[in-house]
């Protein structure tokens, strides 16, 4: 994938996993598309060491390996940082 389309797949899944975790309201466009591109990265992760596919493509299993690790870094951000 290009930067544009990490930039846009981060960014819905970011927003996704922002509002999953009732973050969304705390958070912007910028960090929406932060915690999606590392959500992306920390899903693919898991999900590897799982046996499963990591992210592939702009593609709804991608997207929801996303979500998963979207979730999963504003889980730990949260555990860290006591909110």
């Amino acid at each position: 994938m290009g930067i544009i389309a990490w930039i846009i797949f981060g960014g819905l899944a970011g927003w996704v996993g922002s509002m999953l975790m009732g973050t969304d309201g705390s958070q912007g466009l910028f960090l929406n598309i932060v915690v999606g591109i590392i959500g992306a990265l920390v899903g693919g992760f898991v999900f590897s060491a799982l046996g499963a596919e990591p992210v592939t493509g702009f593609d709804f299993y991608s997207f929801g390996v996303a979500v998963v690790g979207s979730v999963i870094a504003i889980w730990a951000v949260q555990m860290m940082s006591g909110a």
